[in-house]
């Protein structure tokens, strides 16, 4: 099913590099302020003037350390460490806007999910239902030490840990409040009736929970729910629970690919193919004339570090990368971290040998998938190469920031509104309406979260 518009989302980090070690140096570049709250309520003005969906925020709770068994080069390229929390950003963004959307990334490993629950409530207030959370099961060794844990989970289990987190978040959300609760009814000073807040009670194979819901029912209930992970496992999960899948892969016909597969595993959930959208991640690099752009990627690519990139990668893969020959071909080895994102290199070109130097640069200036480089008229056209095969929308990383976004808001989004291909002006409402249609503030049935709502 092809959509009238495709969906854009801006792809980051608070930290200085999210997905081009080495590119902090350019003098364009400011995330060495990323501790200045200006730097992101000017990007939400900036992202919300180009009308982007939303502000897709990455996380991780532990470092890079594979790398030579050291987090010393991450520390010193400044490869997602310092990394602040994402979540703190999103009150002062909204509030300096009034329809981006802001999507952030949480562990299931790495907080309870009572408290946890009702942050996202809090916010999903705040901002007037603009909210959606990015579920991940983490895959550094190191983020599991840094809360207590003597490592991390084999992959799969992790992946029932976020279905029993999900459930509890569920019953917390849909559950505990009833709609018509809170009455606000001053003559008779009742704030609320205690008669329609409900208990919790959760008793898990990894989660307990006693008592109701601390915040009262927020305009989403449940946050848009994004997921990002594409093996057998995780498409699994995300047919069931996801709204919106964050892919990456190396070519259209990959992550083509994949989309059938998680369409076709959702539909055994009951759900329909316009219950889940597709971003696609993409860097894109774009100038007046096709010179120009090119010019500007090879710029960044003389600024790319070949150490950070490798930090990067071995973190992404399990797999310490200082250990083998730079120039030596490389064979696919399954990990207990992020297991497609070493194999689509190979799928990308059968024919094609892959090393580690190529890995390096490859990460080093897209990060973990593909670059697009051209003039806005070609980048349309290299856009739509995805959308055919099946992909919804774009989470867009950047090489510098702000310039990469402004380069694109300039010049690749007015191309695109003048071919009906993006949004002119946002529709009214929350963050799950504007993306699936007014009157679904709420999630539908059969979403699993439906069946935990008294009023349903």
């Amino acid at each position: 099913m092809q959509r009238r518009r495709i969906f854009f989302n801006a792809f980051h980090m608070n930290c200085v590099v999210h997905q081009s070690p080495g590119l902090w140096v350019h003098p364009a570049d400011q995330m060495h302020r990323y501790t200045d709250l200006g730097v992101w309520v000017e990007l939400a003005k900036l992202l919300e003037r180009g009308k982007f969906d939303g502000l897709f925020l990455a996380d991780v709770l532990g470092v890079y350390d594979v790398y030579r068994n050291t987090r010393e080069v991450a520390v010193t390229q400044a490869a997602q460490i310092p990394a602040n929390d994402p979540m703190v950003l999103v009150s002062a963004m909204a509030y300096a806007t009034e329809h981006l959307g802001f999507a952030f990334t949480s562990s299931v490993l790495h907080s309870h999910p009572f408290p946890f629950a009702r942050q996202i409530s809090t916010l999903d207030h705040l901002t007037k239902g603009r909210i959606g959370w990015n579920v991940v099961t983490s895959y550094l060794e190191s983020g599991a030490r840094n809360v207590g844990k003597s490592g991390l989970p084999p992959h799969d289990e992790r992946y029932a840990i976020a279905d029993e987190y999900l459930d509890v978040c569920y019953k917390l959300w849909e559950s505990s409040w009833e709609d018509d609760a809170v009455v606000k009814d001053r003559r008779r000073g009742i704030y609320a009736d205690p008669t329609k807040v409900h208990e919790v009670r959760h008793e898990g194979r990894y989660f307990n929970v006693q008592g109701c819901h601390l915040a009262e029912p927020s305009p989403q209930r449940t946050p848009v729910l994004y997921q990002a992970g594409a093996s057998p496992r995780g498409q699994q999960f995300a047919a069931r629970h996801a709204e919106c899948v964050f892919l990456t892969g190396p070519t259209p016909q990959v992550v083509g690919h994949l989309v059938k597969e998680t369409r076709a595993c959702a539909d055994q959930y009951g759900r329909a193919p316009d219950d889940l959208l597709f971003f696609m991640y993409l860097k894109v690099i774009t100038g007046d004339t096709e010179t120009a752009a090119q010019r500007k990627y090879d710029e960044f690519l003389e600024q790319v570090n070949y150490d950070g990139a490798l930090a990067l990668l071995s973190g992404w893969s399990g797999i310490d990368f200082s250990q083998l020959d730079p120039d030596q071909p490389l064979e696919y080895v399954e990990t207990n971290a992020v297991r497609t994102l070493f194999q689509s290199f190979a799928q990308a070109d059968p024919n094609r040998r892959w090393t580690t130097r190529d890995l390096a640069r490859f990460v080093g200036i897209g990060g973990g998938g593909p670059v697009l480089v051209g003039t806005p008229e070609q980048l349309v056209g290299m856009l739509m190469e995805w959308i055919n095969v099946g992909v919804d929308g774009f989470n867009l990383a950047y090489a510098i920031t702000p310039g990469t976004f402004t380069d694109f808001i300039d010049g690749v989004v007015p191309v695109l509104q003048q071919r009906g291909l993006m949004q002119h002006e946002y529709n009214e409402g929350t963050f799950r309406e504007k993306l699936f249609g007014q009157g679904r503030a709420r999630l539908q049935k059969p979403h699993p979260a439906v069946r935990y709502r008294r009023s349903a």
